[in-house]
């Protein structure tokens, strides 16, 4: 496979993918630019082209965030000269943007791999949302990319606002770096493009019509064909309808990806530790190392909540997350014995069915 790793460096190849490279008699490597239903859309040093999965692929991963996703790198059967491959696996994710599957399900959704950076976008005029913030930090962070924050639409606002908004962000004991940008003004454009690497790639993340698809129209270098004008509110129509991996003309990479409506954590709590790394390290500093923070004696935590050190909005959001992450993990750990269970009962069936 290593001939074909410097094409592959075009769409985000590097050597930390080596490890995941298992030993194959398939000689093709690509990249998910996309996925409708069960076609793929696969790019390569060659160009783009689309592929199935296989029936052995699918019936050896029967969950969902098991198959392939926008960002995943796949070992491919493809014909030389072909237009048309069959995926027989999958390499491991280096890391994952992933939340609950939305609605009653118990389940992870994947919504991108192998992204280095994260832009979480909220508009300064009516989006921005602390709350819904810290829930995209401990998302990004639990899946091993680094997150970025960008606040759009600055025209809209005055710059008292905007100063106000940054400070709530880092009273919160948020590190992530922080951008402006206004699509009107142009301010900020130049200073995220200079932020993107070749070879890199970023998922954009937000609620519908906060400017994610006209920040990538625009770093494209084309005109905005994917949002409806401007309301009078100030708010655009966001129609991005699926996830899509785009290259650049300064070759980094980019994922645009629709709002997100529903947003549930599932087994986050390595992602809570780093969101949430001002109570972490308090925590650390507990009487009783299994200390719940609710209302032991010598809690640093309570403490620090209740000088003032830690304001109560973001404590009671860190509990609020961590149980709703941990109710969640408890219903998966059932489904999951539930599921084994159910197999095993189907195999002693069709044993009994061949005596």
């Amino acid at each position: 496979m290593n001939s074909q790793h410097n094409d592959l460096t075009l769409w985000g190849w590097n050597e930390s993918f080596q490890t995941f490279v298992q030993t194959t008699d398939y000689e093709t490597l690509a990249r998910v630019a996309a996925v409708d239903r069960e076609m793929l859309l696969l790019v390569d040093g060659d160009g783009a082209y689309r592929a199935k999965l296989t029936g052995s692929f699918l019936h050896r991963h029967s969950s969902g965030h098991q198959l392939p996703c926008v960002g995943d790198w796949v070992v491919v059967d493809k014909q030389p000269g072909g237009d048309f491959g069959m995926v027989h696996s999958v390499l491991d994710r280096r890391t994952s943007l992933r939340r609950k599957s939305a609605g009653d399900g118990i389940d992870w959704q994947m919504i991108a791999a192998n992204v280095d950076t994260v832009v979480i976008v909220q508009s300064c005029h009516t989006d921005f949302n602390l709350k819904r913030l810290e829930r995209y930090l401990v998302m990004v962070m639990d899946g091993g990319a680094e997150p970025v924050i960008l606040l759009t639409k600055t025209d809209l606002v005055s710059p008292v606002v905007i100063e106000a908004q940054i400070a709530e962000i880092q009273g919160a004991g948020i590190t992530a770096k922080i951008h402006t940008l206004s699509h009107v003004t142009g301010q900020g454009v130049d200073e995220m493009e200079q932020m993107l690497e070749p070879g890199k790639t970023y998922c954009f993340v937000g609620s519908s019509g906060v400017g994610k698809s006209t920040l990538i129209n625009r770093l494209m270098g084309r005109a905005v064909q994917d949002t409806k004008e401007v309301s009078g509110t100030g708010e655009g129509r966001h129609t991005t309808v699926r996830r899509e991996l785009i290259r650049l003309q300064g070759g980094a990479l980019v994922i645009d990806t629709p709002g997100m409506r529903e947003f549930g954590l599932l087994g986050a709590d390595e992602g809570l530790d780093l969101g949430f790394s001002d109570i972490t390290a308090l925590a650390a500093e507990c009487r009783y190392r299994d200390c719940s923070h609710a209302d032991e004696p010598g809690c640093a935590v309570i403490e620090a909540v209740n000088s003032g050190a830690i304001s109560r909005d973001h404590f009671d959001n860190y509990l609020k997350l961590k149980a709703e992450s941990e109710f969640h993990q408890m219903s998966y750990v059932e489904k999951r014995k539930k599921d084994k269970d159910f197999g095993r009962y189907i195999k002693s069936v069709k044993k009994s069915l061949k005596r």
